[in-house]
């Protein structure tokens, strides 16, 4: 009798790794595998995982946005700045979080229209929008009028966190938006084959918008959540290595940076794993200075892990990379 073949989620490895690093760190510390530290864990992660799910709809189009940790800093202190001018907390949170999509929609249309390369455009959009909240704060903390604006970051809703909860609403209408819509095939297949899906109809550029738009606002609501845990409006907040670990969450969890490939799951799975490795350094007590190091060698790692397979299948002449039969899909 043929014994039938078990298909295993690509993404296995990466919470395997996981778990290896919690037993890792638990044996390490009796501080790490704690309740204290699991929220920690989690609220800290919460921020990576939203500029992470951004970043995942931008790396599966080939594109890149640098932007997003400045997109925090900024939307952070707009939401600080509304409140402040007597607008209510959640409107004032839902503006900021508007704004940050705005900055998206800029660099969807620059890369589009004029043809700039990504890393480019979102490298200068890193600037200015670094550059914002230092000029209307003067690089000085604002404080926060509106007490119940922290219920944001600090809040509970039936015992979970609501960052948490965010993070658990974002990951579920991105996956439902890759898997389920039209727009998410597009997404594939313009980062499988950007011209063969232009000449298969689809409009490149609403795509394009699309994608940086999203992660702009994820952006967004990563600002508004973290200015609400710090409870005041710092003007650097996410300019640290939000950005650098969102990435490396993306590419670890099975995204690739030459896009068409890649998953919600594996990018939340990259996040867990990268959170994790933060996290547990931290309570190690090793020094702040080498997690970049390690958090690099992570990402290169992933990176020549990517371009071996990509070598590979363009050794074999394989279809275009993205999801299988997406044209074929496209052309029905």
């Amino acid at each position: 009798m043929k014994m039938k073949k078990v298909n295993i989620p690509q993404e296995a490895g990466i919470f395997f790794v996981f778990l290896v690093m919690v037993l890792i760190f638990s044996l390490l510390s009796e501080n790490f595998f704690t309740i204290t530290n699991a929220s920690v864990l989690l609220l800290n992660g919460a921020i990576i995982a939203l500029i992470g799910l951004g970043q995942t709809f931008v790396l599966l189009t080939g594109g890149i946005d640098l932007s997003t940790g400045a997109n925090v800093a900024m939307s952070g202190i707009i939401a600080t700045v509304l409140m402040r001018s007597g607008m209510p907390w959640w409107s004032a949170a839902i503006g900021a979080a508007l704004c940050g999509s705005m900055l998206g929609v800029l660099n969807g249309l620059i890369i589009h229209y004029i043809e700039i390369p990504p890393f480019i455009v979102t490298f200068a959009a890193m600037g200015v929008a670094s550059s914002i909240p230092m000029i209307i704060t003067r690089a000085e903390s604002i404080q926060i009028t509106q007490e119940r604006f922290a219920w944001i970051g600090q809040g509970h809703v039936l015992g979970f966190p609501v960052p948490v909860i965010l993070v658990i609403i974002a990951a579920i209408v991105s996956s439902i938006l890759l898997k389920n819509t039209v727009l998410g095939t597009h997404i594939y297949a313009l980062g499988g084959n950007k011209l063969a899906a232009r000449l298969s109809g689809i409009n490149v550029m609403r795509t394009t918008v699309f994608v940086y738009a999203f992660s702009g606002f994820l952006a967004g609501v990563a600002g508004v959540v973290a200015t609400s845990r710090l409870n005041v409006g710092y003007p650097q907040t996410g300019t640290g290595n939000q950005l650098f670990y969102s990435i490396a969450a993306a590419v670890v969890g099975g995204v690739s940076l030459f896009g068409g490939i890649g998953t919600i799951r594996g990018a939340i799975a990259g996040v867990l794993l990268i959170s994790t490795i933060s996290n547990g350094m931290n309570v190690v007590n090793v020094s702040s200075y080498w997690q970049p190091l390690v958090i690099g060698l992570i990402i290169l790692g992933g990176v020549s892990f990517d371009s071996k397979r990509s070598s590979k299948k363009d050794g074999a002449k394989s279809k275009p990379r993205g999801k299988p039969q997406i044209l074929s899909r496209i052309k029905k």
